[in-house]
């Protein structure tokens, strides 16, 4: 990635059926859940995307990227490098991976100690995924310090 300055990160928790989206403020360091986008059968809705991107302006978009717990790829790891190519492709951002292993677990137990009732189609959690995957991803570069 060029030495640009990063203000603003968006991150994506990829799924078939559901794509989770948060953003991050990358000088504060601070994250928040924003939606989640449907999807069929991995593509969402680009003009929904699209205006996400053009409301929120990130400088860089990061994608979860769902390994198996030995780091090895997942048919859907594969899938969602593919998301994110086309990412890159549709809004000539730069697009960055994340290990997202065990995101998805994380969000549904913080969202149930928040009293969430487990009714995941009518309250869906995956935004809440892209923001562990964002935080986990501003951790690594020195931008978050929790």
């Amino acid at each position: 990635m060029p030495k640009t300055a990063i203000n603003t990160a968006m991150a994506f928790d990829y799924g078939l059926r559901q794509i989770g989206v948060a953003v991050g403020n990358c000088l504060l360091g601070t994250t928040q859940p924003l939606t989640t986008l449907p999807a069929r059968d991995g593509v969402p809705d680009w003009t929904a995307l699209g205006s996400l991107v053009a409301e929120w302006q990130p400088d860089v978009l990061v994608v979860g990227e769902p390994l198996n717990m030995d780091g090895s790829n997942s048919e859907l790891s594969a899938r969602a490098g593919k998301f994110a190519r086309r990412l890159h492709g549709r809004l000539g951002l730069p697009v960055e991976l994340a290990d997202e292993r065990l995101s998805s677990f994380e969000a549904k137990e913080q969202q149930r100690e928040r009293g969430h009732r487990g009714d995941y189609k009518a309250r869906p959690v995956d935004s809440y995924a892209a923001e562990l995957i964002l935080q986990t991803w501003l951790r690594e570069r020195g931008l978050r310090s929790d």
